[in-house]
């Protein structure tokens, strides 16, 4: 007889189950899930906060924005999930699907790469 992987109660039913009920699915792989420090939860919020405002400015998929307008959003520069570096030397920094490379006179193009 199996048990549940989260309250450890028998299990009928299918052969490959491994939860009693929907509950005891969620509450584990809640907790496999959860940032395991401040620290984690602090930087994962701060690039969900980034990728918003972006996604909020670039609605259209290719767009245009200051400097101050991000930071007054609460963007920060200092925080991103990738670079890419294109043959013609530009350098676009990315969250997820959503990216900005520096323009003249502090502005930013938006873009979003077609997953």
């Amino acid at each position: 007889m199996k048990t549940c992987l989260e309250c450890s109660a028998k299990i009928s039913g299918r052969e490959d189950k491994k939860f009693c009920s929907d509950g005891c699915r969620n509450a584990y792989n809640n907790k496999i899930n959860k940032d395991s420090t401040n620290f984690m939860r602090n930087i994962n919020n701060k690039l969900r906060k980034n990728y918003r405002i972006l996604a909020e400015l670039n609605v259209e998929g290719k767009s245009k924005a200051s400097r101050d307008k991000l930071l007054t959003k609460g963007f920060d520069f200092e925080f991103f999930t990738n670079i890419l570096q294109t043959k013609t030397g530009n350098t676009y920094y990315f969250l997820y699907d959503q990216g900005y490379r520096s323009l003249d006179n502090d502005y930013f193009m938006l873009v979003k790469k077609e997953i």
